[in-house]
């Protein structure tokens, strides 16, 4: 891999990084036989969805990022690759699913923000769905615009704590019901709206460099 082509792997890692902390805090917490307080109660009485959403997003964020590589998505590691990331990709959207059904709503959450979690959840499912049977039928060009799309969508939580930084910076407070959806929903808009600039954009001709212009040689 080039200088260059770490970039965009490292900035995806990155911006998970902050749910990634938050879920190994999570983790750590029900390891060790918390106290049951109103924030944790619905995850320490049924730990399990919560625990593979957590163990699927981390692998599937991390190793994710490394399919973007170009010089790896010509090599056998990116298939192999995809065989962790199907599964792991599913589990984060199926448990996000899971959750937003089995859990009782938080204090600062409300039913259009449930709502929009089984939107999205099922949409992730579904562009990775996609993106495998577009891949069993070699048909690339599709398989990687559903796979980016649902890598877009897992990525959300990153991009929601941005989101929210903001309102957290002007009130002190945590946003709550509609202003927390609407915060939410901006996080995974964005990452989806990125995913298709990222799809469309021009593919760059070798030995091309943005932002320079070809010098004119006068004869």
């Amino acid at each position: 891999m080039t200088r260059r082509e770490w970039r965009l792997p490292a900035a995806l890692i990155l911006l998970g990084l902050i749910p990634m902390i938050a879920g190994a805090t999570r983790l750590t917490e029900l390891g060790g036989g918390p106290e049951v307080t109103p924030a944790n109660a619905r995850f320490v009485a049924d730990p399990l969805p919560v625990v593979l959403h957590i163990v699927g997003a981390v692998v599937y964020t991390i190793l994710g990022a490394f399919q973007f590589v170009p010089s790896l998505r010509r090599r056998r590691w990116h298939r192999l690759a995809g065989r962790v990331l199907v599964p792991c990709g599913l589990t984060v959207a199926l448990s996000g699913v899971w959750m937003a059904f089995a859990y009782d709503l938080p204090a600062h959450d409300n039913d259009v923000l449930a709502g929009l979690r089984l939107v999205f959840g099922s949409a992730m499912a579904a562009s990775i769905l996609l993106g495998l049977a577009a891949a069993l039928r070699r048909d690339f060009t599709r398989h990687r615009a559903w796979m980016v799309r649902g890598y877009a969508i897992g990525l959300g939580a990153g991009t929601q704590a941005f989101t929210h930084a903001p309102y957290f910076a002007v009130t002190g407070e945590q946003p709550d019901g509609n202003v927390r959806a609407v915060l939410v929903l901006a996080g995974w808009v964005i990452n989806l709206a990125v995913a298709e600039w990222y799809l469309r954009r021009p593919p760059r001709t070798a030995g091309s460099r943005p932002g320079r212009r070809p010098r004119v040689v006068a004869g």
